[in-house]
């Protein structure tokens, strides 16, 4: 297996991983509000956390399609600001990363 695809199959997982746990957030904030205004206010909370939650993982789907695409294109690995290799342990850590070290700082 190669680098690129092994990391394909590490984007692939994540995307999974935050599937289940954006179906598992929706379930959460569509149970129904407690009568008691005590605990509503705290569930009320919970939801503001979830619902924060929620967006964090959307923005992260989104990196990850957006990287698998350019797996897809040939153009994986690359930054997309200034089209210098990303540096394998800066995609190692961050895999979906469209940015080498040097242009991230910039953003």
């Amino acid at each position: 297996m190669t680098t690129l695809d092994a990391r394909r199959e590490a984007l692939m997982a994540r995307l999974a991983e935050l599937d289940s746990r954006m179906h598992a957030i929706e379930a959460e904030l569509d149970q129904p509000a407690s009568k008691d205004w005590e605990e509503a206010a705290v569930e009320q909370e919970d939801d503001e956390v979830l619902e924060a939650l929620g967006e964090q993982s959307r923005t992260e789907v989104r990196r990850i399609r957006a990287a698998l695409d350019r797996i897809r294109r040939g153009e994986y690995g690359y930054c997309v600001e200034c089209g210098t290799g990303i540096a394998p342990e800066r995609l190692d850590l961050l895999p979906a990363t469209p940015f080498c070290a040097a242009c991230a700082a910039n953003h």
